[in-house]
């Protein structure tokens, strides 16, 4: 048995028990509750093939473990693994389409498929693990772009943890908070720099295979460029609930780039509003 069809026997495992999950529970966060985790097992699968002693998938299994153990911290304290901790986004989804036309995409869509994608971000370690040994110089520079996004997602996400926690302070006051949404710090820069960030992060794991293979020409780059696609469309998602939400946002979205840090094309009249 190879490291690829143990990752596979893991990924049916995972689907049953997030499909079977849901039906029972009917919340559908399943996969958002098990997203910074699975990575890291799939990871150690690869590491573990090469008995831990290849350096660079060493740090590979490293790196992704400290980018989970983030994402999970964040995702826990948001309440994302209490009961009825659901992403509001699947419940407006779910108002928007049939009963029997959700079921499907909850099947074919949340679990399967972003569980492969799951899968398939992680599957760089394959070419590592096909061409182990050695670990220079570009290895180094990618595993400090790594820390450095990581560090940048670390930062967005304290500072829309601040930003909300003074929007309910302000909401418990009885006070009308304004703005309505984050536009400093980072968020100045992007809408949503925390989207950035973790796209990014993948994207270098990429790069430590095509590292080992000497070649960006790696069928491992559908995993990051499927992420990507995903996080368009997640993107679109959440600003049309946020422009139905705060009319004021489409300013927002006029003078700032929507994901890739830029300076503003001008401040947005918003943050008076």
């Amino acid at each position: 048995m190879n490291a690829l069809l143990v990752c596979v026997w893991i990924f049916t495992g995972v689907c049953v028990v997030v499909w079977v999950t849901s039906l029972i529970t009917y919340e559908h966060s399943w996969v958002d509750r098990i997203w910074s985790i699975i990575p890291i097992p799939y990871l150690a699968v690869f590491a573990g093939f090469a008995h831990f002693r290849d350096a660079r998938l060493d740090v590979m299994l490293g790196l992704v473990a400290l980018w989970g153990a983030r994402l999970t911290f964040n995702f826990a304290r948001k309440g994302g693994y209490a009961r009825g901790g659901e992403d509001y986004r699947w419940a407006v989804l779910r108002g928007r389409m049939p009963k029997w036309q959700f079921q499907l995409f909850n099947l074919f869509f949340i679990t399967i498929y972003q569980n492969l994608l799951l899968l398939l971000i992680t599957l760089p370690a394959y070419p590592a693990l096909k061409h182990r040994g050695g670990f220079g110089v570009l290895d180094v520079l990618a595993a400090l772009v790594f820390l450095g996004l990581l560090l940048g997602e670390t930062v967005a996400d304290q500072q829309q943890w601040n930003f909300h926690a003074w929007k309910r302070a302000e909401v418990a006051s009885g006070r009308d908070p304004r703005p309505r949404f984050l536009q400093t710090g980072l968020f100045r820069f992007s809408r949503h720099p925390n989207f950035f960030f973790e796209q990014a992060q993948w994207w270098v794991i990429f790069a430590f295979g095509a590292i080992a293979a000497r070649s960006v020409l790696q069928w491992s780059v559908v995993g990051a460029v499927l992420l990507t696609l995903l996080f368009v469309g997640s993107t679109r998602f959440t600003e049309s609930i946020s422009l139905s939400k705060y009319p004021e946002y489409a300013d927002y979205q006029a003078s700032t780039s929507a994901v890739v840090p830029w300076p503003p094309r001008r401040e947005p009249e918003a943050s008076t509003a």
